[in-house]
């Protein structure tokens, strides 16, 4: 479930505000799937994000919010909307298998846990050992109450490092294997002298706590050169390709030039 807009935004104020009935409206809505690579800073493919673009029936060239689409359902929907999406992946099996290459879905930590009571979901999280999941809000529970309970869900991703809740008190209470680096604070870092500077200090502190840093949102070269030369271990954004559809998976470079 990717909680990051393609397209225009609509907030959930503004689809509570436009649509009084809003469960009822935001469970007539629709999914579009795609994805977006994920380099390392060697120009290997590491990973693809699965991506969740989300339109009304009455409006389908509109984009609408993915946050206020999930924040609307209840955690049997978005179930099965993971269900939808772990499917979608395990018929891609192959490619992720012989390029060792990872997916990368993101889910909430009520969703998270609640994976555990549905076996015939763990099971196939369970046979797609190159899946991980990006935990798009920090769950405040026990690190031992995690590992002991979801142990078949594989290793966990923290997603947006440095908005809201994706905080350094993220990282002490629970194992992450990678952390992305949202864009805003990417962004915010490079506006200044100071905050150039403190970026690779940033990174090094995180990379104690996982075991590598995606930095998310590069845009242009020169951004992209900056990371590299950090360290960060991948990157992500529209410099190396916008959300394109599954059926031009086969078609991305696995290596950068």
């Amino acid at each position: 479930m990717r909680m990051k807009n393609i397209g225009r935004r609509l907030s959930s104020s503004d689809a509570v505000r436009q649509h009084p009935t809003t469960r009822c409206y935001w469970q007539q809505c629709r999914r579009d799937y795609t994805f977006q690579p994920i380099y390392r800073v060697c120009g290997r493919l590491m990973a693809i994000e699965l991506l969740t673009a989300v339109f009304h029936p009455s409006a389908p060239m509109r984009r609408l919010s993915p946050e206020a689409y999930f924040t609307a359902l209840d955690i049997s929907w978005r179930l099965q909307i993971i269900n939808e999406q772990l499917t979608l992946l395990s018929g891609l099996a192959p490619f992720f298998r012989q390029r060792d290459v990872m997916a990368s879905v993101n889910i909430d930590g009520p969703t998270l846990l609640a994976i555990r009571r549905h076996p015939a979901i763990g099971a196939l999280v369970a046979s797609l050992p190159w899946v991980r999941f990006e935990l798009v809000e920090h769950a405040v529970l026990p690190q031992e109450e995690w590992v002991a309970q979801m142990p078949e869900l594989g290793a966990l991703w923290l997603d947006d490092f440095g908005t809201g809740m994706a905080n350094f008190s993220a990282l002490t209470e629970l194992k992450y294997e990678h952390v992305k680096l949202s864009r805003g604070l990417f962004t915010q870092l490079r506006q200044t002298d100071e905050g150039r500077h403190l970026f690779p200090m940033l990174l090094a502190l995180i990379n104690r706590y996982c075991k590598g840093v995606i930095v998310e949102g590069v845009e242009t070269e020169e951004e992209w050169q900056q990371v590299r030369n950090s360290p960060a271990c991948a990157a992500q954004g529209y410099y190396f390709a916008r959300p394109a559809p599954f059926s031009q998976l086969s078609d991305l470079p696995f290596q950068l030039a």
